[in-house]
């Protein structure tokens, strides 16, 4: 949730003028109105750290058909008919400042073996954190 849409779901303290007070009664409103669930959201976010920290970032242009394809596992009755604005990626970001891009450069071709080894281990080290994952299964 949002910083405006947490103050809002606050509530306001006693002495404060009503038309503020009406402004604070929308909180419960704006978070109906979120495309994604918290949970939803919060996997949503968790793909795209994942897929970042694996070296193939996700696009921006691609965030909302994600956040459409993990709307079809509601019941028919919730699911969206259509994928989310054109803004709510941005948004997304903003609310996850955590999912802010990351600039990738190109590597010269001529140092490209020097640093593969530093590489590697991150790569080792990432791929270990999700295979601890207890939701991870073996399958045989």
């Amino acid at each position: 949730m949002d910083k405006a849409s947490r103050v809002l779901a606050q509530g306001v303290p006693p002495g404060v003028p009503k038309p503020y007070r009406a402004l604070a009664d929308h909180g419960e409103k704006a978070q109906s109105q979120q495309y994604l669930t918290p949970w939803e959201e919060d996997a949503v976010v968790k793909f795209l750290l994942q897929m970042s920290d694996l070296g193939q970032p996700v696009r921006m242009k691609f965030i909302p058909s994600i956040a459409f394809s993990v709307t079809r596992q509601r019941p028919k009755t919730d699911r969206p008919s259509k994928p989310p604005g054109k803004n709510w990626a941005k948004a997304l970001e903003n609310r996850h400042p955590e999912t802010q891009a990351r600039r990738v450069k190109a590597l010269d071709w001529n140092r490209h073996e020097k640093n593969t080894y530093t590489k590697i281990i991150h790569w080792f080290e990432v791929i270990g954190r999700v295979l601890q994952d207890p939701a991870i299964q073996l399958k045989l």
